[in-house]
């Protein structure tokens, strides 16, 4: 009869979890005891990194209290560094900070665009057959001790530069900017300018050897879509290449901007030891760890907090680098995504 059919029962729906649909294994806990150990291990290891960190930055602030305490203000914008013990000792760390930095400018002013260029040689334009005696000497550089370098620059490239120096010194008298550049008072071979000839020889393999990397990640069929629609090499580079690893470019150069700002015993055999402000790169300077490697043996007292102190403060420009460096990546990749 029509009015007494009934209504159809609603259709219910089973859930089936995975662990139902896999059977349980004989391995199964030893899988997740093994899963556990390593997140454990992992954490361990990335929070050991994070307290021994902590621990350095403490104890060195602490070390550094009486220098700080002494010299207020002026021990990190007083210009007048004179470790000595008697009435004439000054502990002013700014022209120490500002040779740093200028040494460290020159070297990657240098070493960015030869690292890059090499970088490039090896990933886009040398044979087959060359490219692994490129790479294997570039690795070798990469491991040379800093102290080689540095006798190196000292008996071979001082006294050959200084002769060098002077030419470009008197060629470029009187000019309005690049004559203040260029010139030294006195002129000199062991000066701010080898130095950082040195500190980009030292950073090149580094940036040289992270450039390669990157590049080398580049997708083939990006290159071969920038060429098929008639790009030159250089083109397909510029247009492909580098926005894919800009990120890792950048990261590349603040990891060999650190290696020269911390670099210490061929700086201590090339840049001499006066401390200064001044634009002449021909001119003999100092540098932080230049500083305390020269003096920490011999210093007490307050002098060996103003080291310590030193220590601290290149650290912390080391670490606002790496900070800057690594916003910097975080933009270009998102930027890229974006795109």
């Amino acid at each position: 009869m029509r009015g007494c059919a009934s209504t159809p029962a609603p259709l219910r729906f089973m859930t089936i979890t995975a662990s139902e649909l896999t059977p349980p294994t004989p391995f199964a806990g030893s899988r997740r005891i093994g899963d556990r150990t390593f997140r454990i291990l992992a954490v361990a290891s990335g929070a050991a990194v994070l307290v021994l960190l902590g621990l350095i930055a403490l104890t060195m602030t602490r070390a550094s209290i009486p220098w700080f305490m002494t010299w207020g203000w002026s021990a990190l914008f007083g210009t007048v560094w004179v470790p000595s013990t008697g009435a004439n000792a000054s502990l002013e760390a700014l022209a120490l900070i500002y040779g740093s930095l200028l040494t460290a400018t020159i070297a990657m002013l240098i070493a960015v665009p030869l690292s890059i260029g090499i970088a490039l040689f090896v990933t886009e334009v040398a044979p087959r057959a060359l490219r692994k005696p490129v790479i294997l000497i570039v690795d070798l550089l990469a491991v040379v001790p800093s102290v080689v370098f540095g006798l190196w620059g000292l008996n071979v490239l001082a006294k050959p530069l200084a002769g060098v120096y002077t030419s470009m010194s008197d060629a470029f008298a009187g000019w309005p900017v690049v004559g203040a550049v260029f010139t030294g008072k006195p002129v000199s071979g062991v000066s701010f300018m080898t130095a950082g000839l040195i500190l980009a020889l030292m950073a090149t393999p580094i940036i040289a050897s992270l450039s390669r990397e990157v590049l080398a990640t580049t997708p083939s069929a990006l290159k071969e879509a920038a060429l098929a629609l008639g790009a030159t090499r250089w083109e397909m580079v510029r247009g492909a290449v580098f926005p894919h690893a800009r990120g890792g470019l950048v990261a590349a150069v603040m990891i060999g901007l650190g290696r020269a700002l911390g670099e210490t015993i061929a700086v201590v055999l090339l840049v001499g030891a006066s401390a200064r402000i001044t634009t002449a790169v021909f001119s003999s300077g100092e540098t932080m760890a230049a500083a305390i490697a020269r003096n920490f043996n011999e210093a007490t007292g307050t002098t060996r907090s103003a080291l310590i102190g030193l220590g601290v403060v290149l650290f912390a420009i080391t670490l606002l680098i790496n900070i800057v460096a690594r916003t910097i990546v975080q933009r270009v990749q998102k930027r890229g995504r974006g795109t």
